[in-house]
C-alpha cells in the first residue's frame, strides 16, 4: 500500500530535519581543522542568522511544536559558533603571526596550502553514503514519531497573527536568497578554499525535501499560496546552493589538473 500524502509528507519533513541538523557539522569541523573561518563570506553567516531568525520567530509565533522551535534555536546557535569561529581564529592568527606578516590577506596567513585532493569517485562515494545514513535516520525518526506522536495541531492563528507570519516567511525567504550571493563572490577570490562541500549538498537536500513535504502534503491552492514564502525560500536557494558547489568543482578539478586560473 502506499504511503498517504499526509505521512509522506511527514516523513520527507523528518528526512529535511535530519539534514538540517547535521549541515553545519562539515563547516565547523573544517573551520576547526584549518584553524580558520576564512572561507566563509561574514555577510553569508550574518545574513543566514537573520534568516534564522525569522524563522525562528515564524516558529514561535504560529505555537508550531517544540521540537520544531528547538531545531530552530539550533540553527540559529550554529550561525552563532560559526561567526564565532571566524572571528576567533582571526584574533588568533593576528596575534601567532610576526608584525610584518600582518599587511598579507587573512586567507593566505590562515589557511594552509590545498592538499591533494581524494579521487573524485572516493569523494562520491563518501557524500552518498553520508546522504544515505541521513535520509535513513529521518526516516527511522519519522517511523518512531508516527507511531507514538498523539499531539493535536496547533490552534489557527488570528487574521493579524497569519499576516504577521507570511511578512516573516517572507523575510527569512528573502534573507535566506540573499545570503548565498556574498558567498558566490567571495568564492571567486578564494577560489572555495576553506569551505566544506557537506555544508552546501546537506543544505540542498534539506531544502528539496521540505519543498517536497509541503508538496507532498496537499497541491490545492490557498494552501499553495500560504506555504509560498516556505517553498521559495527552500526551493529557489538550492539553485544558488548547486553554483556554489560548480564552483567546487570547477576550482578542485583545475587544481587536481595542476591548471593555474590564469591559463
Amino acid at each position: 500500500m502506499l504511503v498517504e500524502n499526509a505521512d509522506l509528507s511527514s516523513m520527507l519533513g523528518w528526512v529535511s530535519i535530519a539534514c538540517w541538523i547535521v549541515v553545519y557539522s562539515p563547516q565547523i569541523w573544517e573551520n576547526y581543522t584549518l584553524q580558520s573561518g576564512e572561507g566563509l563570506s561574514v555577510l553569508f553567516v550574518v545574513v543566514w542568522l537573520l534568516g534564522d531568525i525569522c524563522n525562528l520567530l515564524g516558529a514561535f509565533l504560529a505555537k508550531l511544536l517544540p521540537t520544531v522551535i528547538i531545531i530552530a534555536i539550533y540553527y540559529t546557535l550554529c550561525d552563532c559558533i560559526l561567526m564565532t569561529q571566524i572571528y576567533y581564529y582571526r584574533w588568533k592568527a593576528q596575534h601567532r603571526k610576526p608584525q610584518e606578516e600582518e599587511e598579507t590577506p587573512l586567507l593566505q596567513q590562515s589557511l594552509p596550502p590545498p592538499q591533494v585532493s581524494e579521487s573524485p569517485l572516493l569523494s562520491a562515494l563518501r557524500y552518498l553514503a553520508a546522504l544515505v545514513f541521513v535520509f535513513a535516520t529521518g526516516i527511522t525518526a519519522w517511523w518512531l514519531n508516527r507511531n507514538t506522536d498523539n499531539s493535536h495541531p496547533p490552534p489557527s492563528p488570528s487574521i493579524a497573527m497569519k499576516w504577521t507570519i507570511q511578512i516573516l516567511g517572507w523575510s527569512s525567504a528573502v534573507l535566506y536568497l540573499g545570503s548565498r550571493l556574498p558567498q558566490i563572490l567571495k568564492n571567486f577570490q578564494t577560489r572555495c578554499e576553506g569551505l566544506a562541500p557537506a555544508l552546501f549538498l546537506f543544505a540542498i537536500a534539506g531544502n528539496l525535501t521540505y519543498s517536497m513535504s509541503i508538496i507532498a502534503k496537499s497541491t490545492e491552492r490557498e494552501y499553495l499560496i500560504t506555504n509560498a514564502s516556505w517553498l521559495a525560500g527552500s526551493a529557489l536557494t538550492v539553485f544558488f546552493d548547486l553554483t556554489v558547489l560548480g564552483q567546487m568543482w570547477y576550482y578542485r578539478s583545475r587544481q587536481s589538473t595542476g591548471t593555474t586560473l590564469t591559463d
